[in-house]
């Protein structure tokens, strides 16, 4: 009690409150088109005392609320087969904890240089395919092919993290021939999953903030349902334009990122 009573007064009431607003739009995002980590973490980094590593530890378990949220609605709408599912939920777990392991000897520098143009050609890519996600599609791979992409994207998100839930529809889209919504919905099951994976790997090394992380696990429990639930009643509809504007969104502000690097 006398912890809690220590961490609330650090804080205040306002901040937390921003913190839980925060975490309730980006779980939305999230929910449908990925990209929800580019808000919380610069949010999380402007929190007083918080170190970089506290701030990405942090934001994988809040990460994980809007991820579950997400992933229940989309199950229990018998949108996702879990069962067709365990190969790549295995190897996106698998991708997950190496990534996660390799962030502490790895500079991720080149992929931050990279990333800006792989995301911008995702973004381009649905905005001129606009029959792309359409409709389902013939696979061009099965389960266990696509489980080595699975654990590919896992790693990512293990190691590096932004525009993961992107990575993962264009996949579910372009090799297995999902339409958007099925894409979105596989895409947000592996992105808890990655989610999960790397929260367990953080929390061995004592820098995850609880306190503060599961107020925004709420907000992001609720932002994501409120998501989920719109991709399943708009599907296409929202999909599309929100993978664009995510997508270049996300670019822009790695752009940006890299550029102010660059000039210090």
């Amino acid at each position: 009690m006398e912890y809690l009573a220590d961490f609330f007064t650090l804080y205040g009431p306002s901040l937390l409150l921003i913190l839980f607003a925060v975490a309730l739009i980006a779980g939305f995002i999230d929910s449908i088109a990925g990209g929800g980590g580019l808000i919380t973490i610069p949010i999380l980094l402007t929190v007083p005392g918080m170190t970089p590593v506290e701030a990405l530890a942090t934001n994988k378990l809040q990460a994980v609320g809007g991820s579950f949220s997400a992933s229940l609605y989309f199950i229990r709408k018998k949108i996702v087969d879990l069962n067709r599912c365990k190969t790549l939920i295995a190897t996106t777990f698998c991708g997950a904890v190496f990534g996660a392991s390799l962030i502490q000897f790895i500079s991720a520098q080149v992929l931050q240089l990279l990333l800006p143009v792989m995301i911008f050609i995702i973004g381009f890519y649905f905005l001129f395919s606009p029959k792309l996600g359409q409709e389902t599609r013939p696979a061009k791979i099965g389960y266990f092919t696509m489980g080595a992409f699975t654990g590919l994207i896992g790693f990512y998100d293990g190691f590096f993290g932004p525009a993961t839930g992107s990575f993962f529809a264009l996949a579910f889209v372009t090799l297995m021939g999902f339409n958007l919504v099925n894409a979105t919905a596989h895409a947000k099951v592996m992105n808890f999953t990655s989610n999960f994976a790397s929260l367990l790997f953080f929390s061995l090394t004592g820098n995850i903030l609880w306190p503060l992380g599961i107020i925004m696990l709420v907000g992001q429990i609720i932002g994501a349902n409120i998501g989920a639930r719109l991709v399943i009643s708009k599907g296409q509809k929202i999909i599309r334009p929100m993978l664009v504007i995510v997508s270049f969104a996300i670019s822009g502000k790695l752009l940006y990122s890299n550029y102010v690097q660059f000039m210090q």
